[in-house]
């Protein structure tokens, strides 16, 4: 039997760079009571499992998920957090079904980060603690610097198609209601940006913004009596490279090669370059867009680069990638980048997507990373 589990309800809040009038748990409500409002359901008696993706470091708090139930309607029922990116959180809920633990999970990621009076010395934190950590006072980013030099040395590709990456997804963020640093410009601009951490810069690297989403996730028998606009999981798989980035290959992304290895074996699929009718993947940084599609094997090593600067992945290119306009676009979140990434595959597929909508879109594929320094990130293969 093939693997299916159904993406039943969809709810967001926030997607700005600021939400002074909302708190944490007040956009969680909001996001939550608009995807039990998708879906048609009580969380209250219909869920038997709630699943959320938070990280204790960003929140200021220890223990988060004591503070999750009031807001998703998870009073007394069973409450996990997943202290990674939401993709992975929507796995342990495909997990929790498949096992006959739940005929219906909710998973729940956010970023308040506009709260965070520290990111950078938060996000340093993660490097290893005697090595790393206290012998680098500088922008945590400087990892992103090396890597990024390492994969245009490695793959031979060229500088300004890093850039290219900026530009259109920057420019498809301008038709996305939720796209917060869409902007019109050109590589040049993106180029001469200030340095964030070279050859990086700062039109290249996505800034935080602030917003909840919430999935509700049933069993393909229980999807089928919910409703007509279902999303399926095809697939799914997660993976981490080692946590020493001394010993990593920089130029690629191995996580993403198991992830994906294993996501495609499970939705038996032979030939992901020809396969799929949009993408929608990591930038976090504009040159892991292009590592990224490599490791996917949507690109071959070394080519991404020619083939965004030749417009293949532009909304009306061969495959549209990132036609939301992705983190760079629209901004980063977090833990909650992956369930934004599949936000907006989900909308492409319910054809919701509006002036984005990819042309008889019917499989998605989505892709994330958990930062810097970490080699974590999950790919979902998705159909309607």
């Amino acid at each position: 039997m093939p693997f299916q589990i159904g993406i039943v309800g969809v709810g967001y809040a926030g997607f700005d760079s600021m939400t002074p009038g909302l708190s944490t748990r007040e956009l969680m409500f909001e996001a939550a009571t608009r995807a039990y409002e998708d879906a048609g359901i009580d969380p209250r008696k219909d869920v038997q499992s709630f699943v959320c993706c938070t990280e204790d470091f960003w929140e200021g708090i220890s223990i988060t998920d004591e503070y999750m139930p009031d807001q998703l309607g998870a009073v007394l029922r069973p409450l996990c957090t997943i202290s990674s990116d939401g993709i992975i959180g929507l796995a342990t809920a495909c997990m929790h079904i498949m096992s006959g633990i739940a005929d219906v999970a909710v998973v729940e990621s956010h970023s308040k980060i506009s709260d965070v009076v520290n990111p950078d010395e938060i996000a340093s934190f993660a490097y290893d603690p005697v090595y790393t950590h206290h012998h680098f006072d500088t922008d945590p980013r400087f990892l992103a610097g090396m890597e990024m030099a390492r994969y245009l040395k490695e793959t031979g590709t060229k500088r300004e198609y890093c850039a290219q990456v900026a530009v259109k997804n920057k420019k498809n963020a301008l038709s996305n209601p939720r796209g917060v640093h869409g902007a019109n410009i050109d590589k040049g601009i993106v180029m001469n940006s200030q340095v964030a951490a070279s050859p990086l810069t700062e039109l290249e690297s996505s800034k935080g913004i602030d917003a909840s989403i919430v999935f509700v996730l049933a069993s393909a028998q229980k999807a089928r009596k919910l409703g007509d606009h279902t999303v399926w999981i095809k697939g799914i798989g997660w993976s981490s490279d080692t946590p020493v980035v001394e010993d990593r290959d920089l130029a690629r992304a191995e996580y993403v090669e198991q992830a994906a290895g294993r996501a495609y074996k499970m939705a038996n699929i032979r030939s992901p370059a020809s396969y799929f009718d949009l993408a929608e993947v990591d930038d976090t940084y504009s040159y892991k867009e292009l590592q990224s599609l490599e490791a996917l094997k949507l690109a071959t090593k070394g080519k991404a680069g020619k083939m965004v600067d030749a417009g293949a992945f532009d909304i009306d290119g061969r495959l549209p990638v990132n036609a939301s306009g992705g983190s760079l676009g629209v901004g980063h979140l977090l833990e909650a980048t992956g369930l934004h990434r599949t936000l907006e595959a989900v909308m492409q597929l319910r054809g919701q997507a509006g002036r984005l909508q990819v042309p008889r879109a019917k499989r998605a594929l989505v892709q994330s990373w958990r930062g810097i320094p970490t080699a974590t990130g999950a790919v979902a293969v998705l159909g309607n």
